[in-house]
């Protein structure tokens, strides 16, 4: 087992405050479970968007966790805030954006495959967060700083992410970035890239899929030596994740996989933004890393297979139950 070390880095995710950065929406679910979004007549409503999730993962397992994001200034934005505030989220961090700026908005299928998802992402809320903004955030108190790679598509965003990153190491914060590429955010595939990969570079811990580092190296092929050598050249750690083989967590001096647990998927979305809530609070627990990115995998394989994300989101006692079965 790789126990958390010494060095401050690893010390200061103990202390189990964590800030993540980025977006949350609205995500509509066809109903019951299995309608296509063209023959539905009523959808259930959940909060989404890659950062409200993982804030919600990391809440539900007791770790305190507050959002740093603009919402619409509309009931939508409201319903936001409301629904990060029941399961326990600190809000205090999120702003509200005016004019024609707007919430995220998924509408999505429950269904293992062939899933469809619309998504409605135009003049985004989230992308109005400034560089201002992150600036009253005290980082200080913080033991992470997790940012997520599409709030680095757009600006004003994009600046104030990439502040945010040196104003929490400034304070002694540890650096997350989920790659989290989403195709359809940027203007090419070569910017996300370049800016991913700049990030990439200046966090502790990078977590990503084969496809995510495969973008980051230049070719897919070389997507899990970029992995190593960021781990081998200044990272804590890395995580690249394989989908249904599991994962490979890369140290400066060891490796190792994990598998994943095996459920009946009732959907394929929200995996990634659980795995990153359940290994983070892992470690905030005192687990060691193996265990927690153990636990990480659990986590996901728990909202792959419910409802919703946020809502199919465990709490500490079902994860430990969970994993008991295994």
């Amino acid at each position: 087992m790789t126990a958390l070390g010494a060095e401050p880095r690893w010390q200061r995710l103990r202390q189990g405050r964590f800030v993540v950065l980025g977006r949350v929406g609205m995500d509509l679910y066809a109903d019951p479970p299995g309608t296509r979004i063209e023959d539905a007549t009523r959808y259930f409503a959940a909060i989404g968007g890659s950062a409200g999730n993982i804030a919600v993962a990391l809440a539900r397992q007791g770790t305190p966790a507050a959002l740093v994001s603009r919402v619409s200034d509309d009931a939508v934005g409201r319903y936001c805030l409301a629904a990060l505030a029941r399961y326990g989220v600190d809000t205090t961090l999120v702003l509200t954006a005016g004019g024609e700026a707007r919430n995220s908005l998924a509408v999505v299928e429950t269904r293992p495959v062939d899933a469809q998802t619309v998504l409605y992402r135009n003049g985004a809320a989230d992308f109005m967060l400034g560089e201002a903004d992150v600036e009253a955030v005290d980082f200080g108190g913080a033991s992470a700083l997790v940012v997520t790679g599409t709030a680095l598509a757009r600006e004003p965003s994009r600046e104030a992410t990439l502040a945010a990153m040196r104003l929490a190491k400034a304070g002694g914060a540890v650096v997350v970035l989920d790659v989290d590429h989403r195709a359809y955010s940027w203007a090419s595939r070569e910017e996300a890239a370049r800016v991913c990969l700049g990030a990439a570079t200046a966090a502790d811990v990078v977590i990503g899929n084969d496809e995510e580092f495969g973008l980051l190296a230049g070719s897919h092929d070389r997507g899990q030596g970029l992995a190593r050598d960021l781990a081998e050249y200044g990272a804590l750690f890395t995580v690249y994740k394989r989908g249904h083989l599991g994962s490979v967590t890369y140290l400066a001096d060891r490796q190792f996989e994990t598998g994943i647990f095996a459920v009946d998927a009732l959907k394929p979305m929200g995996a990634g933004d659980g795995f990153m809530g359940g290994l983070l609070a892992g470690l905030a627990q005192g687990h060691d890393l193996e265990t927690a990115v153990r636990r990480g995998a659990a986590t996901a394989a728990m909202i792959v297979a419910g409802i919703g994300c946020a809502p199919a989101s465990p709490d500490t006692a079902d994860l430990d139950a969970f994993i008991r079965r295994f």
